[in-house]
């Protein structure tokens, strides 16, 4: 059963919504069982009330397991396509079919295999699926006002920086919720590099109806990389003093 789209957004109103995901090559992959269920309910606890969440077995399990609408994708690499999250109609229709409360798809004015553009694909998902929310993923201003005039219910900034033509930050793309806010009559969502919470607190501030937080809570590898780049960086600066015991 899918949460209405009004309650969800009532739910994550200056909120966090946290990203459970988990891709084959990972630390915390299984391939019999998925442990991202574990994951979502640890993030319920601490108050989560919406997850975002990759592949058609993790929005099944983390449904029933903590009973949290999902924002579901599906990571797919296909000959010809730029973009990776939900890129086609196979795509959608497993998620359609899953249960997903909101469908999250790139809606990046990157090239598509089949010839067709964004626009294309975000009519034959309205005609197929007229009652299912829809979020874009998007990199850059221009493409998050193209994807609401397309008709999109949400626009997440989770491409920023991940298309040759976007800032290549650090951290997260300020100017960009800023533009959208400012521009956009429909919710925002800050995702991106949000490592910390005065990072995610300052999102919000910024007008951000939500912020999606995933690698600082639930990607101990990437996590730990940080920790560990940090430390490389400042001892090859010098600013490591004393002993390592």
């Amino acid at each position: 059963m899918r949460t209405p789209l009004t309650d969800l957004l009532a739910a994550t109103k200056g909120s966090m919504i946290v990203s459970c995901q988990a891709l084959p090559g990972e630390p915390l992959y299984d391939k019999e069982r998925s442990i991202m269920p574990y994951m979502a309910l640890a993030a319920k606890e601490a108050g989560c009330r919406c997850i975002r969440t990759s592949s058609v077995r993790d929005v099944l399990a983390i449904k029933e397991m903590t009973g949290l609408p999902c924002i579901g994708l599906i990571k797919r690499v296909y000959e010809g396509y730029d973009g990776y999250i939900t890129p086609t109609m196979r795509e959608v229709d497993e998620l359609a079919e899953a249960g997903a409360d909101v469908i999250a798809l790139d809606c990046t004015l990157r090239t598509r295999g089949d010839g067709s553009t964004v626009a294309d694909f975000l009519e034959d998902i309205r005609r197929k699926y007229p009652d299912i929310p829809l979020m874009a993923d998007i990199s850059t201003l221009e493409e998050g006002i193209h994807a609401w005039q397309c008709g999109v219910d949400l626009v997440g900034t989770t491409l920023s920086g991940y298309t040759p033509y976007s800032p290549q930050l650090d951290g997260p793309d300020y100017d960009l919720v800023t533009g959208l806010v400012n521009t956009l009559p429909i919710p925002v969502i800050a995702e991106g590099r949000i490592h910390f919470p005065d990072q995610a607190v300052r999102m919000l501030g910024l007008g951000a109806h939500a912020v999606v937080v995933g690698g600082a809570i639930t990607r101990p590898l990437e996590i730990a990389r940080r920790f560990f780049g940090a430390i490389r960086s400042a001892r090859e600066d010098g600013g490591v003093a004393g002993r390592i015991l």
